[in-house]
């Protein structure tokens, strides 16, 4: 899976500094947010990054880039940092990969690898391909817009924007055992940053579960 990861070259002509670190965490026995999981996100607001780290900005100017408002769709590093003092609790592993998200000022999609048809990869959209939601409390399908950088797979969109809203198929739950990680960085985001962002990630997935198989590799160069 690790090496089927692809980077399109119409995103690279946009973000020639896009560096992303994935990583697959497979067997967890994930389950619901506990106090472990709740100590990393209190530990999160207390030593989150600043709203006005330079990768916000580098993000939201990679928005702008593909004709997106990051002050209505925000990137999700953003987002998450708005509201770092109360990150709600999710289930153990979204809760470990949003605390890590906040404390290192990073974007980090978590995907649930056995809802995958095919490989992840970042393109710029046609339109015409289809992402799931739910809207009004019932099953919906919506499109990006063209030009749209987004991540997806052989069935459709699995994150739009970047990086701004995930698909309901591929949601991390408390029964998903393999998920795929996305760490996405801009310049000037730091590599050595993000290789320790990654360690602590997989620090706390093996807390949750110490004989999980985790793998990553580094796409992108800087």
């Amino acid at each position: 899976m690790l090496d089927r990861i692809a980077v399109d070259d119409a995103v690279r002509e946009l973000r020639p500094d896009f560096v992303v670190l994935v990583m697959t965490a497979e067997g967890l026995r994930n389950g619901p947010s506990d106090d472990d999981s709740a100590g990393w996100l209190a530990e999160a607001a207390r030593h989150h990054a600043n709203a006005d780290d330079p990768h916000v900005e580098a993000w939201r100017e990679a928005y702008r880039a593909f004709g997106a408002k990051p002050q209505r769709t925000r990137p999700s590093v953003e987002a998450l940092l708005r509201r770092a003092d109360a990150l709600p609790s999710i289930n153990k592993v979204v809760d470990a990969y949003n605390a890590v998200s906040v404390q290192y000022a990073l974007p980090i999609g978590g995907e649930d690898l056995d809802a995958y048809v095919g490989p992840a990869r970042l393109v710029r959209a046609t339109g015409e391909e289809p992402f799931d939601v739910i809207a009004g409390g019932e099953p919906a399908i919506e499109h990006p817009v063209a030009g749209e950088v987004v991540w997806r797979d052989d069935t459709g969109v699995t994150c739009r924007r970047w990086n701004w809203r995930q698909c309901v198929r591929t949601r991390v739950t408390e029964t998903t055992e393999n998920v795929l990680f996305l760490m996405e960085t801009l310049a000037p985001y730091p590599l050595d940053r993000l290789h320790r962002a990654g360690d602590d990630l997989a620090s706390r997935l093996r807390a949750i579960t110490p004989d999980a198989r985790i793998q990553s590799r580094l796409i992108g160069e800087r």
